[in-house]
């Protein structure tokens, strides 16, 4: 399963690429708006500091521009994947980018049949809001568990990514559900390996290592 921080911020990048297993950044325009500075500025650093991929969302509205503005982000980026709001004109966006062998996301998927659109049009990655979902009173990991089974089904090669989760325990989700990926904030990253047990293991360790050397050096 694929591993993604969810963020633009430059301290918590360099903080989470110290660890190897991570695979990329994504971003959205609310993600970039909050360092306020040029987007294409912000992804350059960010592109410096990331051995995996990273995603743009863009902003355009027409099918061509998205294109054009795909195009101009990815040539300050090693490994892009351009992310496309679902809709008409991001379908046929989607189509045109995949066709030229460029990876795209389609993002703000809430239902099955939108899923499906977006794999019919070459889509590398869809994502479905889970919390979002959660929170209209429907269940997310249905929705995942649904559109998993389907892309199973038809043999679609694009890959479901959970978007939207809000805690460790939706990671875990994903991974029983199948998504083939997962983004979360920096934050829930940084949960994932801390556990009140293991913290508790670990000091008796070596309470009881240095009671060992002590006991040595008085022998």
């Amino acid at each position: 399963m694929e591993i993604f921080i969810d963020t633009a911020d430059i301290k918590e990048i360099k903080s989470a690429s110290q660890l190897s297993i991570l695979d990329g950044v994504t971003t959205n325009p609310t993600i970039l708006s909050k360092q306020k500075l040029p987007p294409r500025e912000v992804l350059v650093e960010i592109n410096s500091l990331v051995r995996g991929k990273v995603w743009y969302q863009v902003t355009s509205e027409k099918a061509g521009d998205m294109v054009d503005e795909a195009k101009e982000m990815i040539s300050v980026i090693n490994r892009p994947v351009i992310k496309l709001p679902m809709g008409v004109e991001a379908l046929n966006a989607c189509h045109i980018l995949s066709k030229e062998g460029i990876e795209t996301n389609m993002t703000l998927v809430f239902s099955v049949s939108q899923a499906i659109l977006a794999a019919k049009a070459g889509a590398s990655y869809v994502s479905p809001y889970v919390g979002r979902i959660n929170d209209t009173g429907w269940s997310g990991y249905q929705l995942i568990r649904e559109i998993v089974s389907v892309y199973e089904k038809q043999q679609f090669n694009t890959k479901v990514i959970g978007a939207s989760l809000r805690g460790s325990y939706d990671i875990v989700e994903m991974a029983m559900l199948g998504a083939k990926a997962v983004t979360m904030p920096y934050k829930i990253f940084s949960e994932l390996i801390r556990h009140p047990m293991t913290d508790i293991g670990r000091t008796q360790f070596d309470n009881d290592w240095q009671g060992l050397q002590d006991h040595l050096k008085n022998m």
